[in-house]
């Protein structure tokens, strides 16, 4: 694995650990659906996971993360649909998926 595949793996777990630090404990949707500051730094983090996806992709597109196109599609969607967000999909993306992904990057870094 190159040092630029780690580099960007390890900036995914950042803004996974970040997400994960910004909705807290309780993680509860009506705090999240209410709060702007919140919902833009959640979209931030997740537009930089797209991003460092898509570098990893451009060096090694066999790289072992589960959906790594629709992340980086989020990604665009997020960068250029800024307008029409959807917060109730984000939020299941976050329930559903983020902790997947989360368990696969640390499985990646782990064998570096």
């Amino acid at each position: 694995m190159t040092v630029e595949i780690v580099k960007y793996l390890h900036d995914i777990k950042m803004s996974i650990d970040a997400i994960n630090e910004y909705l807290g404990e309780e993680r509860n949707f009506f705090n999240f659906q209410g709060n702007r500051m919140l919902k833009k730094a959640i979209e931030r983090e997740f537009e930089i996971i797209g991003e460092a996806t898509n570098r990893i992709l451009k060096i090694d597109n066999q790289i072992a993360i589960t959906s790594a196109r629709k992340i980086v599609d989020l990604r665009n969607y997020l960068a250029h649909a800024y307008d029409s967000v959807d917060y109730n999909t984000l939020w299941g993306i976050i329930s559903k998926h983020l902790p997947n992904l989360k368990m696969e990057i640390e499985n990646l870094l782990n064998k570096k």
